[in-house]
């Protein structure tokens, strides 16, 4: 029953955007405005949500503190981007980093990306959709193939129709409940083995080492240069930098998401750890349902409903927040270029169209996930293979005078292609590498390709600049966002408090039937309805943070 009405709420919070989405700006975009911490939160729902559960849930079972170790990688990762990065994207003024790539490396190279983001975009989501399958699949008993089906369709439903407020909304309520039910199994999980001594005693040797064979310190390093780059670059996160006002909340944003780093990987990753000691058994892929596992284990029925929602559409939102970057970049970078003078009516048809055939894609790839080797396999190989090569150079090009379309394009293309040689061909010849050699590769090749062009430039033609290229004007920090803005962002506040007091009711309903778990239900209920109350508008706690920045 739970995890009904939790669907519920998420799919009505997403379908009540339904008339924000009115523009470009608003459906893409969110209006411009978001508040920091709301977009920051969403950022780091988008980026974790589908590795906690299935991958990272399974190395903690298997490999125990490892899997605090790789995520620890995304909090300096964060930090980097919040620096460095972030501020940067905002400060281009581009709705979309294709829309930043046409303006500074040309048409021709902007095509190119767009292909293959959207390619890559759907083995991607695909990719992601398919634990939420098998998610559904352990709880529920429906086969994987008619899971993929059911879900892949919901989350089409409130993308197409509320755009990227729609997808922030639901990421956040995603967040609220998934932290509400993880702060309250771990400590039912430790005391159903006895305390944390007694875990520490019968956990496996080694099971507490920060690196093991498979996942070195080589590969920790590799995975964070990757980590820096994706979160900075990949053009789904990169709306979350370009969606709020200013560059200065921009940083906040990949602020907030490496503070979130800093304590949820040991939170997030104790369930799987503490259920290794309870059942030895799991091997190969049934590894990933470990943290299902744990929850039906030691959660009470009605919070495990909630659980149960809220890691389908957790795991979901990486999906949502793919599916609304593909369509932003479709319509904005394909159709308008060869419909540029399309009433706005027509291009958002189109925003909205695109989004239903990208899902249905998504939907037919995640169906071939299990031939492929599993989605632990996927993950790592496609983000070791593709992720610096095709996201760096962008990035680089923010900062870089020297570099030209086609310099950039020519290191995404070498980049590209000496990791697909390592991966799939070299291996032929006993030329192997490891899992973090394979990283490394992927992390060190395409910079040394940038760092290399850089200096050659920089020799053959010290006074090179980049011509024909300047930013939009964007607002600064001390400017305010119109009234439309203020308007639609008081409007997605409001629908957060709203639905976030209803999941609050929820939570102190489930106290009726667990009294044994009583003072902790509803000290997590009431909290959450308290949160929701000071985040109204008519509160507004976050604007009166803002105003003391």
């Amino acid at each position: 029953m739970y995890i009904g009405l939790f669907s519920m709420i998420i799919l009505i919070a997403g379908l009540s955007f339904s008339k924000s989405g009115s523009d470009m700006k608003s459906f893409f975009a969110a209006g411009g405005g978001v508040h920091w911490s709301v977009s920051g939160l969403s950022l780091f729902m988008s980026f974790f949500s589908a590795g906690t559960f299935v991958v990272w849930g399974s190395i903690a079972y298997e490999s125990g503190l490892v899997a605090v170790a790789i995520q620890l990688t995304m909090c300096v990762a964060g930090l980097l981007v919040a620096l460095l990065i972030a501020p940067a994207w905002r400060k281009t003024g581009a709705l979309t980093a294709a829309e930043f790539i046409r303006n500074r490396l040309g048409k021709r190279v902007q095509k190119f990306y767009t292909i293959l983001i959207l390619f890559l975009s759907l083995a991607y989501m695909g990719a992601f959709l398919y634990p939420v399958a098998k998610i559904v699949n352990i709880s529920t008993g429906f086969s994987i193939e008619w899971s993929v089906i059911f879900i892949g369709l919901l989350v089409m439903a409130y993308t197409v129709v509320g755009g990227l407020w729609a997808v922030i909304v639901t990421d956040v309520l995603q967040f609220v409940i998934l932290t509400a039910a993880v702060l309250m199994v771990v400590p039912l999980g430790l005391e159903n083995v006895g305390g944390f001594a007694r875990f520490t005693e019968l956990a496996p040797e080694d099971f507490f080492s920060w690196v093991n064979e498979e996942y070195s310190i080589v590969f920790l390093f590799a995975f964070g240069i990757y980590n820096t780059i994706f979160i900075g670059g990949n053009w789904a996160y990169v709306q979350r930098y370009t969606s709020v006002s200013t560059p200065k909340d921009a940083r906040k944003v990949g602020l907030l998401f490496s503070g979130l780093y800093v304590i949820s990987p040991i939170i997030w990753m104790l369930p799987p750890m503490i259920y290794r000691v309870v059942n030895t058994d799991l091997g190969g892929l049934e590894n990933e349902g470990a943290y299902l596992l744990a929850c039906k284990a030691w959660l009470p029925v009605g919070m495990l409903g909630l659980m149960i929602g809220g890691m389908i559409f957790a795991t979901a939102s990486s999906v949502n927040t793919n599916l609304n970057l593909s369509a932003a970049v479709f319509t904005n970078d394909v159709y308008k270029l060869f419909r540029p003078n399309a009433t706005n009516k027509q291009t958002m048809w189109v925003a909205r169209f695109s989004t239903f055939l990208f899902g249905i894609g998504t939907i037919i790839v995640a169906l071939m996930v299990p031939a492929l080797g599993g989605i632990v396999e996927v993950v790592l190989t496609v983000g070791a293979v593709t992720g610096c090569s095709l996201y760096g150079p962008p990035i680089w090009a923010i900062f870089s005078k020297r570099h030209t379309g086609n310099s950039i394009l020519a290191c995404t293309l070498i980049g590209l292609s000496i990791n697909l040689i390592f991966k799939f061909i070299t291996p032929f010849f006993g030329l192997a590498l490891d899992r973090s050699y394979e990283m490394l590769a992927g992390a060190i090749i395409p910079l040394a390709l940038l760092l290399a062009y850089e200096i050659w430039a920089k020799v053959t033609s010290p006074e090179t600049k980049v011509m024909g290229y300047s930013s939009p004007e964007v607002k600064t920090d001390d400017q305010a966002d119109d009234d439309g803005t203020a308007e639609q962002n008081s409007y997605g506040m409001k629908v957060l408090s709203i639905t976030m007091v209803i999941i609050g009711l929820l939570v102190l309903s489930i106290s009726i039937f667990s009294p044994s778990e009583r003072p902790l239900v509803i000290g997590m209920g009431a909290f959450i309805s308290t949160v929701a109350i000071l985040i109204h508008p008519r509160v507004s706690i976050l604007k009166r943070l803002s105003n003391n920045d």
